[in-house]
């Protein structure tokens, strides 16, 4: 079962990692100013997680495949990291799906 980290970054503000059970982080949210803001939007990855419309698949610049999770109103709510190919990508966005509906939220 995956969970979500939540911490604190130097700047003070809010930020999540979805990790699966083997630990590895999947999903990474932007920075949230206040607890309750990055809360929210941990709720809101499990609620768009099964929604595969709501995943933007991408290119970096670099050529390496990632993916973003958006919500209903298109605001990224989460990104992935660089994957070495299209399929890898494809496989992050399968462990999303599976991981974050039932993920648990720690505090790091």
């Amino acid at each position: 079962m995956g969970k979500f980290e939540v911490k604190t970054d130097k700047a003070g503000k809010f930020r999540f990692n979805l990790k699966s059970s083997n630990g590895q982080v999947i999903l990474s949210s932007e920075a949230y100013n206040s607890k309750s803001a990055c809360d929210n939007g941990i709720e809101s990855v499990k609620k768009n997680s099964q929604d595969d419309s709501k995943y933007e698949r991408a290119t970096s610049s670099s050529g390496k495949p990632y993916f973003n999770l958006k919500a209903a109103n298109g605001q990224v709510i989460g990104s992935s990291q660089m994957y070495s190919s299209e399929s890898a990508m494809e496989n992050g966005i399968e462990s999303v799906k599976k991981n974050a509906p039932g993920a648990a939220v720690e505090e790091a």
